[in-house]
């Protein structure tokens, strides 16, 4: 597997610029006669998709959504970072990059990164002259707040809503292109598989979710931009339909798998009250801008929080990272709420929450400021849990929320498959063990808006404009092992579930290779992983045919992939010997129980290579700093 990153010679600061300088680009009377086929229409999907089209090339857009604003983007919440320094608190592209490096743990490439921190300012602009409403002050400027991992305000919002204004803003780009004959859209189609020819991605297969119908469509590259795998975890923040299909069979095609063990956990979610739920609701990052986190001091205190004195208050984040307090990043902030849950201090019906507590802020600011701050958070979370968040503390807990792993990809955002781009949380490429509040929003942009125009038309230079021909063996053998995979599941007929199945998976991972993980308790699950699997496929049971709407086959699907990369998760959990950012090892901690790096044995990204007959193959990509000095990651 060639793990040759392609990052351009020279000064750190001048490698984007060069890479533009020097790339290959195609006469615009020729792009017409260029394919792209994008997969996903988030942020990533939308924006590459609707600028490929812009600059002339013919898109071919899947969704398995009704419409491209159903995709997951919209629900994040608290704001897009930007090192456009608005506050006048000495904030730089350096000292964003170098919070992100440090962020994740000094476990990602220092040209992405430095890269996406140069990219953020001119989206800010562009977010803009899309008609994006960013909060302002009275004066007109942008406001701006803080997020966790950083000490200045560099995060632009829209209220509690940011990821749906930015979607809103891509989707409208997208829509032009639509309606301007650029842009062919397929929305309730769902890719199946990635047809590779010759050794390079050639297009897809897709099944109409409401026909059942199987197609076949080629192109002369293909972008993945189906966001993260978090959902694994069944309780999680993201939407039911989240998934990892698309690159996980992108995965079985021959695109390496990077850092697939590093899950992140957000601090800020609603707890879990019972079985009964289906995913975990995400309260935004911002809030702990004004609310302090804190638990009873003394274990098992049922008093209600208005009857617990400010003396029996343990604001354990406060006390334990003083530089950083409340805005401890986001893998730290959680492990900390388990460890106070752990000790029974937890609160709520489960106990299994703590305490975000607005009373101060409502206090020194008045509650109209906080209303005008997170207005929607707090209707939202009394709409779910019946509290007024005004007048008593909010619960939360962490949740399982943002995959920093993905498939490998090089400075281009090219997988090991030629020509198959992966782009937002479906890659691995810019956060490391840990991604920073305010960043993922930013990602998913930048690549498709500023990177991606660039490297997939640097890809397709020179390569031949001629159709590609979606009769050939290549296509005929793909789509011909979908309907034999899909023909295996709904014939099992058993007594189980694919909801059952997923829920298992989730319950085995977030015990055992969640917050925390040891060598028994992964060794463990993988054997217990394997038995489910073999299970699946003796007890599956998907009603009706495939011919027609089947929700049912549907999860199935989905659920089938989830048991293989769940397994990989544990494998790749079980060789890190070490602990970094979400990756926590409890055999390496400090005498503080924070995380233990080891750079000299781990300071690599772990790249899986599939095996179809036995387990997969470990690469490694060494992660080289020029830049920066290695550090001990330390909030305190």
């Amino acid at each position: 597997m060639d793990l040759n990153n392609r990052i351009p010679e020279g000064p750190l600061e001048k490698k984007w610029g060069r890479f533009r300088s020097t790339s290959r680009v195609i006469n615009p009377t020729i792009r017409r006669r260029y394919k792209v086929i994008v997969v996903g229409t988030g942020l990533a999907g939308s924006s590459v998709a609707a600028s490929l089209a812009e600059l002339g090339f013919q898109v071919e857009v899947f969704t398995y959504h009704d419409s491209p604003r159903r995709a997951h983007s919209v629900a994040a919440q608290g704001g897009v970072n930007a090192a456009k320094n608005y506050m006048n608190d000495s904030d730089t592209v350096w000292r964003m990059f170098y919070d992100t490096i440090k962020g994740g743990d000094f476990r990602a490439r220092e040209a992405n990164v430095y890269r996406l921190a140069e990219c953020s300012s001119a989206l800010i602009d562009h977010a803009v002259a899309q008609g994006v409403p960013f909060a302002r002050e009275y004066s007109g400027y942008l406001k701006n707040r803080s997020f966790g991992g950083v000490q200045v305000s560099r995060t632009f919002y829209a209220r509690g809503e940011t990821g749906h204004q930015l979607m809103q803003g891509a989707y409208q780009q997208l829509m032009r292109q639509v309606s301007l004959g650029h842009v062919t859209l397929h929305t309730r189609h769902e890719m199946l598989d990635l047809v590779v020819e010759e050794g390079a991605a050639k297009g897809v297969i897709c099944r109409n979710l409401d026909t059942g119908e199987i197609s076949a469509h080629g192109a002369h590259a293909v972008v993945l931009a189906t966001g993260g795998y978090g959902k694994i975890y069944y309780y999680s923040t993201l939407a039911m339909q989240c998934n990892a299909s698309a690159i996980w069979r992108a995965h079985k095609k021959g695109a390496g798998f990077a850092a697939p063990s590093w899950t992140q956990f957000h601090p800020t979610s609603l707890p879990l009250l019972g079985d009964f739920q289906s995913k975990m609701t995400l309260m935004s990052e911002s809030l702990r801008n004004d609310g302090r986190v804190w638990v009873p001091k003394k274990p098992g205190d049922n008093r209600e929080p208005g009857e617990i004195p400010e003396n029996d208050r343990d604001y354990y984040l406060e006390r334990q990272y003083p530089s950083f307090g409340n805005l401890a990043p986001r893998d730290i902030s959680s492990r900390a709420a388990k460890r106070e849950v752990d000790q029974g201090k937890g609160v709520g019906p489960m106990k299994n929450a703590v305490y975000l507590d607005f009373k101060e802020a409502i206090g020194r600011l008045g509650k109209e400021e906080i209303r005008n701050r997170y207005g929607n958070l707090f209707s939202m979370y009394h709409k779910i849990t019946g509290r007024d968040a005004y007048a008593q503390p909010m619960m939360i807990a962490p949740s399982a929320h943002f995959s920093m792993g993905g498939l490998w990809v090089d400075y281009h955002l090219m997988t090991t498959i030629p020509g198959l781009f992966a782009m937002g949380e479906a890659n691995f490429s810019d956060h490391g063990a840990n991604r920073l509040g305010a960043n993922s929003l930013l990602q998913a942009c930048v690549d498709g808006y500023f990177i991606g125009p660039t490297t997939v038309m640097d890809y397709m230079a020179g390569k031949s404009a001629d159709p590609v021909d979606t009769g050939s063996e290549s296509f005929t053998k793909c789509r011909k092992q979908v309907l034999e995979n899909i023909e295996r599941m709904t014939s099992i007929q058993g007594k189980t579930t694919a909801t059952e199945f997923h829920k298992a998976i989730g319950k085995l991972l977030y015990n055992q290779c969640g917050l925390s993980r040891n060598e028994k308790d992964l060794k463990d699950a993988l054997k217990q992983l394997e038995q489910l699997h073999e299970q699946f496929y003796n007890d599956l049971l998907i009603p009706a045919d495939h011919q027609n709407l089947n929700s049912e086959l549907e999860k199935a699907g989905r659920v089938a992939d989830y048991l293989e990369l769940a397994q990989l998760i544990v494998r790749d959990a079980l060789t890190r010997e070490e602990s970094c950012g979400a990756h926590f090892r409890e055999e390496y901690q400090t005498k503080e129980g924070e995380a233990l790096r080891d750079d000299d044995q781990f300071c690599f990204v772990s790249v899986w290579e599939f095996n179809q007959d036995g387990e997969p193959k470990l690469h490694k990509e060494p992660l080289v700093f020029y830049d920066v000095q290695l550090t001990k990651r330390s909030y305190k």
